[in-house]
């Protein structure tokens, strides 16, 4: 069965197995942390099945995306895809936990401000250090090349274009 997984995702050393490993964790994570934030005052058992259930659809879900993006983005093999959905994961949650203390110090609260001007700084200051992360996460998961061309693209689509050149 392990020998069907890792040609089905064309892993060919057995650290690359840590890939699967972590995305599933997180998927597991977040289907939990889903789960509890819809039945926190439910029986653990329902918090767990309702976890369970979520995982099956979000797991199915990935799938569905993997094989949509295979084509459109190219990798080497199957199972970096894997880490490039980790990187995109652990960036969106770090562009906000960056962004929040930024807002702060610069003494920006939803109380001074009008709240849909607050929000719209926060996104545009969240989608700066988005860009950034992007590139640092690749580059510390060994996906540099895919995440600067991503990037390239992402800020052409900006009008940025000449940013890069």
């Amino acid at each position: 069965m392990l020998e069907k997984f890792k040609l089905r995702w064309e892993i060919q050393e057995n650290w690359q197995l840590l890939f699967p490993v972590l995305g599933l964790a997180g998927l597991g994570y977040s289907a939990f942390k889903l789960a509890y934030k819809l039945t926190s005052s439910f029986p653990v058992l329902l918090t767990i099945g309702i976890a369970l259930l979520l995982f099956y659809l979000l797991l199915n879900l990935t799938l569905f995306f993997f094989e949509k993006l295979e084509q459109k983005w190219i990798l080497d093999y199957k199972w970096e895809m894997i880490r490039v959905f980790i990187v995109f994961a652990i960036t969106g949650s770090s562009s906000l936990f960056v962004g929040r203390p930024i807002i702060k110090f610069l003494g920006i609260t939803k109380e001074n401000l009008n709240p849909i001007l607050y929000w719209v700084l926060f996104i545009i200051i969240g989608l700066i250090f988005y860009q950034i992360l992007l590139v640092t996460f690749g580059w510390l998961f060994g996906q540099f090349k895919f995440f600067w061309e991503f990037e390239k693209k992402m800020l052409k689509r900006f009008g940025l274009g000449k940013l890069i050149k």
